[in-house]
């Protein structure tokens, strides 16, 4: 009886898994590539260091993991071996050395004191994860703070390349004014395309306290005026997309323009830094 059913474990490992390789490996939700490039963009432009190219490592791999590592424990937690859990678990020990292959290279160049942004948003990892198991990563919120989490790898770059605490905290604070408007507009922007309710108050205003908060930074002198011009570009782009004057786009053609749009605030953030403006 034992011995069956160990060959019938072992058959099942080897089956494949009818989810192809790429949904267990990758994000489905194009627009985190954004949240998880922009501020590694930034952050390298405006700090290039000994350890700048292990830190976007560290992320990327931990960013990566994720995916599958909610297979995984999503599996563990129903206690249920199946042939995803396999190719899941395979995936989570490439995704996961490649995290630990930039943390090691980061360790050995970048002080100490540089890893507190990642410390600071280690709270908001676990909860995520837990979100991950509990299959709520679509919700408002877990999206909002995984952007927060991505976005605190700027203020990492930053402190590794010699800044203060202050200007990383002003970087961290430029990129979210960028993702969690984004959010707002973009979720509510794709429904509005497929008939359904929508909200307009939330998302515009939060590009108008977004680009408050940015020119406070421009005046405080950690920010340049090229982002507060984008921020206001960004804030009229969502005032007139929810408007009934807007061009119908597929929620595919919003997501490229998202992305187009923040690697463009990025760029503003680390060319307005060198060019003083």
């Amino acid at each position: 009886m034992d011995g069956g059913m160990m060959v019938k474990n072992g058959s099942a490992a080897k089956r494949a898994s009818n989810i192809p390789a790429k949904s267990i490996a990758l994000p489905v939700e194009h627009g985190a590539w954004g949240f998880l490039f922009e501020p590694l963009i930034a952050g390298v432009i405006i700090a290039p260091s000994i350890a700048a190219p292990f830190i976007p490592l560290l992320a990327i791999g931990a960013f990566l993991t994720r995916q599958p590592l909610k297979f995984f424990l999503g599996d563990w937690y129903q206690k249920r071996t199946l042939p995803r859990t396999y190719v899941a678990r395979k995936f989570v020990l490439t995704f996961g050395g490649i995290a630990a292959f930039g943390l090691l290279g980061s360790l050995i160049f970048a002080p100490l004191h540089s890893f507190l942004p990642f410390v600071l948003a280690s709270p908001l990892v676990i909860y995520l994860i837990i979100q991950d198991v509990a299959r709520q990563t679509r919700h408002l919120v877990p999206e909002l703070l995984a952007a927060a989490a991505l976005a605190s790898s700027v203020s990492v770059l930053a402190l590794a390349g010699g800044f203060d605490s202050k200007f990383a905290l002003a970087l961290w604070a430029i990129i979210l004014a960028r993702l969690i408007p984004s959010i707002l507009y973009v979720r509510n922007r794709v429904r509005m395309g497929k008939q359904k309710d929508f909200a307009v108050f939330a998302p515009i205003i939060s590009h108008i306290a977004a680009l408050i908060l940015v020119i406070a930074i421009y005046y405080a002198g950690s920010a340049s005026i090229l982002t507060v011009i984008m921020a206001a570009f960004l804030a009229a782009r969502a005032i007139y997309g929810l408007s009934p004057y807007q061009q119908k786009l597929s929620a595919k053609v919003i997501g490229i323009w998202e992305v187009v749009y923040g690697i463009i605030y990025a760029l503003s953030i680390g060319i307005g830094y060198y060019i003083g403006i």
